[in-house]
């Protein structure tokens, strides 16, 4: 496949199912592109869709309408054989980790491997160096009930790559997991991609989990695609309503008070370790009420926003804006929706 090809292609996808009212779509008129090599997030809120159409990515559940390419190839076209060849390239990890309970550790990571006729031998082999690269060669005989949630994750992912896909699915992998466990978890999927190149898909309803690792992200809102973009731009500058809010989670919402000024501010890397919200104030001798303040980390780049009240002197307050844009921050007036 040409590089500039995405590895998966999704176009005019709809996916409907019948109910005890007659037919409704969980997914319509899904149009995506992931390229080679990223780690790309699917978020929305429960019942968005998001699992209906991580299923369609691997034809798990055959779409109602429109067409999936993987690697080049219409999913639709190929036979029942030529499309368990390509299951073979797009491992997938779950929620609930799925492992075989019992079976010990190598004999769930060897299960796929000898499904496709891989000798003991060899599946073996490959099974000791999967649990190696995923830090648990202590564990190789355990039993799943042996271990930690974390622990079994990380079981579920040497299986999903013991046959050397091309595409990782991970659909809400993290959402059993303490946050501790998750930063781990999303951490050894992260060197995955980087040392194996694997293209990974992240499925899940938690902005932490997209901004900690993902490349890029598509919101899904009521069954359809809302927003796509870059994770920093989507973060600094959501344009849709469902990417409002899921940037800004109702726990933090505010009200505001009539009649003041309020912007968001957008810190871009070190920034956000500068004082500068205390140099605005000593400069201008005015203070300012913080209402909001988070810290984010984006690719290995921390990023943070807050929103503050101004003063309300309106010169004072736009002036106040200026000093903040000429420190190369993004800033923008808000009013209720944070």
């Amino acid at each position: 496949m040409s590089d500039d090809l995405p590895i998966i292609k999704i176009e005019g996808l709809s996916k409907a199912f019948q109910g005890p009212d007659g037919e409704f779509f969980a997914l319509e008129d899904i149009n995506l592109e992931i390229k080679s090599g990223e780690i790309f997030g699917i978020i929305g809120m429960s019942g968005a869709g998001k699992s209906t159409l991580v299923r369609c990515i691997n034809f798990l559940e055959r779409p109602t309408q429109g067409t999936v390419y993987f690697d080049g190839q219409n999913l639709s076209d190929l036979t029942k054989k030529e499309l368990y060849k390509i299951r073979q390239s797009i491992g997938m990890i779950f929620q609930q980790f799925n492992l075989l309970m019992q079976r010990n550790v190598l004999g769930n990571v060897c299960f796929p491997l000898e499904i496709a006729g891989v000798e003991k031998d060899q599946a073996v082999e490959r099974a000791k160096e999967l649990l190696s690269m995923v830090g648990l060669s202590d564990k190789t005989y355990a039993y799943p009930s042996q271990l930690s949630g974390g622990q079994q994750q990380r079981v579920a992912i040497a299986r999903a790559l013991a046959t050397n896909p091309k595409v990782l699915l991970c659909d809400e992998a993290t959402s059993a997991l303490d946050p501790a466990t998750t930063k781990d978890v999303l951490m050894l999927l992260k060197d995955i991609n980087k040392n194996l190149g694997i293209t990974i898909v992240i499925i899940t309803h938690e902005m932490k989990v997209i901004e900690e690792i993902c490349n890029r992200v598509a919101i899904i809102d009521k069954s359809r695609i809302a927003e796509v973009g870059s994770v920093e731009e989507v973060f600094t500058r959501p344009k849709t309503a469902a990417a409002k809010r899921l940037v800004f989670p109702e726990e933090h919402s505010i009200e505001m008070v009539p009649g003041k000024r309020c912007c968001r501010i957008v810190f871009n890397g070190n920034s956000s370790f500068e004082p500068i919200i205390a140099g605005m104030v000593l400069d201008f001798r005015q203070p300012v009420n913080i209402l909001f303040a988070d810290t984010k980390n984006i690719d290995g780049k921390a990023f943070g926003q807050m929103v503050i009240q101004l003063p309300d002197n309106e010169l004072t307050a736009s002036r106040m804006m200026e000093y903040l844009r000429a420190k190369n921050l993004t800033v923008e007036e808000v009013d209720g929706y944070v």
